[in-house]
């Protein structure tokens, strides 16, 4: 994918998520876009800006289950302090 293009996409995500944020709106819902989101971001990032989507698939597996991992483990604490 083009890198403006990609770039184009996190910023509208991270607006939207701005906007969620400003306008006062919560829920189970609203976490998990945002989460889904946030992964979204998150596979464009390590796939485009850090030059891994030519790599070989164990690199991409490795950084893509941290990402998962680290997701996962916010969305437990956020049903856990729920």
């Amino acid at each position: 994918m083009k890198a403006w293009l990609v770039w184009l996409l996190l910023v509208v995500l991270t607006l939207l998520t701005w906007w969620a944020g400003q306008g006062g709106y919560s829920g189970q819902w609203l976490v998990l876009a945002l989460l889904a989101s946030v992964f979204v971001k998150g596979h464009f990032v390590i796939a485009d800006f850090m030059g891994l989507r030519g790599v070989a698939l164990r690199w991409r597996l490795l950084v893509h289950g941290w990402l998962v991992l680290v997701l996962g483990l916010i969305l437990v604490a956020y049903g856990l302090g729920m």
